[in-house]
């Protein structure tokens, strides 16, 4: 059974720092998307980023791009987003998802895989 665990959610002050993890166990995805979306009250989910291995293709979106950085640890099965630069407005329930064929990174329909999210607040 195919699990994502994530972790490191918190509150932070805004311009602070946090590292999210996303712990998979039950099958590995290398080679397969694997991204971080988030959602905040009222709005629909948004993919953040993704990839398919470690310094390989990956996806930003525009919201976090020269903020935001991911990457995968394979030997620990886990996808991780360094947060730098927070803002109030990123301050929402982060998920980790991942995909069980190959594919577009940023198409949604990818992911089938999902972890129960982490919250994060930022504060102003």
């Amino acid at each position: 059974q195919v699990q994502l665990v994530e972790s490191g959610g918190g509150l932070v002050q805004a311009g602070g720092s946090l590292r999210l993890s996303c712990a998979a166990s039950g099958r590995t995805f290398s080679g397969y998307p694997m991204g971080w979306f988030r959602q905040a009250p009222g709005k629909e989910r948004e993919l953040l980023a993704a990839n398919r291995w470690s310094g390989g293709a990956t996806y930003y979106a525009d919201s976090v791009k020269g903020r935001f950085t991911i990457s995968r640890d394979s030997a620990k099965n886990t996808l991780l987003l360094q947060m730098n630069s927070l803002k109030p407005e990123d301050t929402a329930v982060y998920y980790c998802a991942a995909a069980s064929t190959p594919g577009g990174l940023a198409d949604n329909k990818n992911y089938d895989y999902w972890g129960q999210g982490t919250q994060v607040t930022v504060s102003s």
